[in-house]
């Protein structure tokens, strides 16, 4: 059976290259983005399995009647992915309300909106695959990304609850915790604060960790993808990016190795 993807944020880098993949597998797609124009190519290429739909997932309206007018399109709903999102670069101090509010609207709230909408289709069918894009930071907090970090964190352990309570339906959740690819994030998908310049030392001390390299093309994690919804019974978390998997097995340990330096004041009290 063909099956029918809704991916967001399908206009640019992983939603793109996610898009580009399961309709060269045969599949068909409604993709959404705020701006659709640049999915003009491959509706060409192909007329009649992609469906282009304008959407802003921090409406939840606009999200509701969306996800009603995608399951319409081709009959069904079998694989979501809720991948729009952006990034708040800057330090906490520095971030204004209305800049971490909209934040927030796209990377969770939007997300969070998606899920409440698919769910019925999903369980009205017996079946479906929600994939969640978090990132491989969403484990914790790194200084000029804490926000960016907490919207995902909070989506990573809002999707672990989503996942046992759409279980007996026949729904699988999976969170895909992205590694570092060339989407586009650091630059068109960016908003930054107003540099306060005491924070400087800080912002040189991540530019250098972080260094020149923009990541590997989107397009490459796309094959890990299409073999993760192949699976019978896929996993709730998925590290996708070898080096990202070995950065978060480090972090894992050093974590692990506070809690242990720290037990004996853990265990003076009784909770």
């Amino acid at each position: 059976m063909t099956r029918v993807w809704f991916i967001t944020g399908a206009s640019r880098g992983l939603g793109r290259a996610f898009t580009e993949a399961a309709l060269a597998a045969g599949e068909r797609v409604v993709a959404t983005a705020r701006d659709v124009e640049p999915l003009a190519d491959l509706c060409q290429k192909y007329p009649d399995a992609l469906v282009r739909m304008p959407l802003d997932v921090s409406d939840r309206s606009a999200v509701l009647e969306g996800v009603d007018r995608a399951a319409a399109a081709f009959g069904r709903l079998d694989i979501v992915v809720n991948n729009a999102g952006g990034l708040l670069y800057g330090m906490l101090e520095e971030a204004t309300e209305e800049q971490i509010r909209a934040h927030f609207d796209v990377n969770f709230f939007g997300a969070l909106w998606v899920a409440q909408a698919v769910v019925p289709h999903l369980r009205e069918q017996g079946s479906g695959h929600i994939l969640q894009v978090t990132s491989m930071g969403s484990g914790g907090g790194v200084a000029s990304v804490g926000l960016y970090a907490a919207g995902k964190s909070a989506l990573d352990s809002a999707s672990q609850a989503l996942a046992m309570e759409v279980e007996p339906f026949g729904i699988k959740v999976t969170i895909l915790q992205m590694g570092g690819y060339n989407t586009g994030l650091f630059t068109t998908g960016t908003t930054a604060t107003q540099p306060n310049p005491l924070y400087e030392p800080v912002r040189a001390k991540m530019a250098e960790m972080w260094g020149d390299d923009a990541g590997p093309d989107p397009s490459t994690a796309a094959p890990v993808i299409m073999e993760l919804v192949d699976l019978p019974d896929p996993p709730l978390r998925l590290i996708v990016g070898g080096h990202s998997y070995d950065l978060v097995q480090q972090m894992d340990q050093a974590r692990a190795a506070e809690y242990r330096a720290w037990e004996h004041l853990s265990r003076k009290a009784p909770g």
